[in-house]
């Protein structure tokens, strides 16, 4: 193999792909997608890779100091894409801690396992890490966030992300670790977990339930399609500075309602239901405790020196994603029925 890539989280939402997208581009690489399979976490996100020469699974927790060293000598990689993450505010909101395990100490957990099987011999190595717009705070009417915007955290989540942040570029100016740093704004697409706004009011509407929806819905967030969020992360991966940031965006802001609005006609559309029908389930509920006002992102530095840019016009991505969903009723009721995560033991056994 001409290089080996270590993708932690790579069982999630956007890690899966993220894998896909490499282990299928790159038939020279090896990539190991290291994921300790929490509840995010679903292998059935990756059938279909299974049988490839150059992917291999490894179950651990990067929180685990220990495992994540053997991982590191055992593989030896000469890259590490990190996305794993706690990453639901409302569950940070309750367990502040568990993010706090994850999202700084296993950050650093796996730093440390990279400056150490690379010392001082850093040629051709980097250790990517995946953040969030959320760091950067809460947004007024007007403005952008970009790569020189000032952190200002407002849930234990960002803050626990804005930490490991921190954490990455201390490495790089301490102990001259190559960095890249990535800020994305908020992904829908394909094998999201159904807790989170899209896939929860997709399920919601199919079955003619109450559609949540904090406050008054006011609330701005820019959405990217999570297969334009894969190809920025690969071309940051090979092509970016080492010690820079890279902001990643869909130049694509909806308010909550709107958003859910446009999702309900969709659905109306593809279930064949009279106009107007899933709009009447939208139910408002007590807005979360230290909600963000909007985010917005500016790619720029990221389409002019990278040449990246989104694919799909959220009207098509919304389309597409909602299609898929409805055509994978087994991979969605695994996931609410809590199957999915049988699927580990069905097909590796207590390894």
């Amino acid at each position: 193999m001409e290089k080996t890539i270590l993708i932690t989280g790579g069982a999630g939402f956007i890690g899966s792909h993220v894998v896909r997208l490499m282990v299928n581009k790159y038939p020279g690489y090896k990539i190991v997608n290291l994921d300790v399979l929490t509840y995010a976490g679903n292998l059935e996100n990756l059938k279909d890779l299974e049988s490839k020469p150059n992917y291999v699974f490894v179950k651990a927790d990067i929180t685990d100091e220990a495992a994540v060293k053997e991982v590191f000598e055992q593989h030896r990689p000469d890259g590490v894409i990190h996305l794993a993450a706690e990453s639901h505010v409302d569950r940070s909101i309750s367990d502040p801690l568990a993010f706090i395990r994850s999202n700084v100490m296993g950050t650093v957990n796996l730093l440390n396992a990279a400056r150490a099987l690379w010392g001082d011999n850093t040629e051709g190595k980097r250790f990517y890490h995946i953040s969030t717009d959320e760091v950067y705070g809460s947004l007024g009417s007007t403005g952008f966030f970009t790569e020189e915007t000032a952190y200002d955290p407002r849930s234990p989540y960002s803050a626990s992300k804005a930490s490991s942040d921190h954490m990455v570029r201390a490495w790089h100016h301490t102990y001259n670790l190559p960095v890249v740093i990535s800020n994305c704004s908020n992904n829908y697409g394909p094998n999201q977990f159904p807790e989170k706004l899209i896939p929860l009011a997709i399920n919601n509407i199919k079955h003619k339930k109450a559609i949540p929806i904090y406050g008054k819905g006011e609330n701005v967030r820019d959405w990217l399609f999570v297969e334009d969020h894969a190809v920025a992360i690969d071309l940051i991966f090979h092509k970016g500075v080492n010690g820079d940031t890279y902001n990643i965006g869909g130049n694509n802001e909806w308010t909550n309602i709107d958003l859910i609005r446009k999702l309900c006609e969709v659905m109306d559309n593809a279930l064949d239901r009279e106009k107007g029908e899933s709009e009447k389930l939208i139910t408002y509920v007590k807005d979360r405790a230290g909600h963000d006002k909007r985010y917005a992102i500016d790619s720029g530095k990221l389409m002019n020196e990278l040449g990246w840019k989104p694919s799909l016009q959220f009207g098509e991505g919304i389309e597409k994603t909602v299609d898929w969903y409805l055509e994978n009723d087994e991979w969605l009721n695994n996931v609410l029925s809590g199957d999915y995560a049988k699927y580990y033991s069905q097909q590796y056994g207590n390894r």
